[in-house]
C-alpha cells in the first residue's frame, strides 16, 4: 500500500503553513521550483497544492526519503509535483539544468557545510536573474547570543554528528555572495528560525 512507504515528519506538519505563507511572497508566479533535501515529501505536496500554477521538482538523496516522496505525491495525485530526484548537494554535478526558484528546509544545519557550499554554488547557477533561494532553519548571528531553545540544539546536532550544526547566517551571507547570491531579506519566524531568502544577481 502506498502508506507503508510514507514517512511523516511532526516538525513539517508544524511548520508547513508559516513557511507557505512567505513562499507565496517569494515565488514566481509560473515555473519550476527544486526543493533539495525534500525529506519525507509533506511540504512539498502541501506547497504543490497551495501553488498549482508552478511545477515542483523535490529531490533528496536517501532512498527511503525518495520513496516517500513518490508515495506522498501519488496519495495527493498531484500532477505538478515530478518525480523526485536523487541528487546530494555536495556533488559536482546535478540532474537538472535550470529552475525559477530553488528551496531548502532545514537542510544547512542537518548536514554538512559541504552540503551549504554546493546548495550555494549550483543555485547561483541555476537561478535567473532575480530567481530566489528559500532557505529556513535556525541559525546562529555574529555578535547574538542564540535562544537557549538553539544552543540547545546545536549541543545536540553536534553530538550526533560533529559536521553537524547551527551555521552563522553572515557566513552563508559571504558564501552567498561569491557565487552572485544577494540576500534580499530575513524573515523571523516561529520557534526562533529563520526565513533567508537570496536573490539570483
Amino acid at each position: 500500500m502506498v502508506s507503508d512507504i510514507r514517512r511523516s515528519s511532526p516538525a513539517a506538519l508544524r511548520n508547513r503553513e508559516p513557511i507557505l505563507e512567505i513562499l507565496r511572497t517569494v515565488l514566481p508566479p509560473t515555473g519550476t521550483v527544486l526543493e533539495l533535501a525534500s525529506g519525507s515529501g509533506e511540504h512539498v505536496v502541501h506547497f504543490a497544492a497551495a501553488l498549482p500554477n508552478l511545477t515542483w521538482q523535490p529531490s533528496d538523496p536517501s532512498v527511503e526519503a525518495l520513496a516517500s516522496i513518490g508515495a506522498w505525491a501519488a496519495a495527493e495525485r498531484l500532477e505538478n509535483v515530478l518525480p523526485p530526484l536523487n541528487l546530494d548537494a555536495t556533488a559536482e554535478s546535478w540532474p537538472i539544468e535550470r529552475a525559477d526558484a530553488v528551496i531548502a528546509i532545514n537542510m544547512v544545519h542537518i548536514s554538512p557545510w559541504a552540503a551549504t557550499l554546493g546548495l550555494l554554488r549550483h543555485a547561483g547557477n541555476l537561478l535567473p536573474n532575480g530567481g530566489p533561494l528559500f532557505l529556513y532553519g535556525p541559525y546562529q548571528r555574529e555578535n547574538e547570543a542564540l535562544a537557549p531553545s538553539n544552543a540547545a540544539f546545536d549541543a545536540d546536532l553536534r553530538a550526533r554528528n560533529p559536521a553537524w550544526g547551527l551555521r552563522y547566517l553572515e557566513e552563508v551571507a559571504r558564501e552567498a555572495e561569491a557565487v552572485s547570491l544577494k540576500l534580499d531579506r530575513v524573515v523571523a519566524m516561529p520557534a526562533n528560525n529563520l526565513s533567508v531568502i537570496f536573490v539570483g544577481a
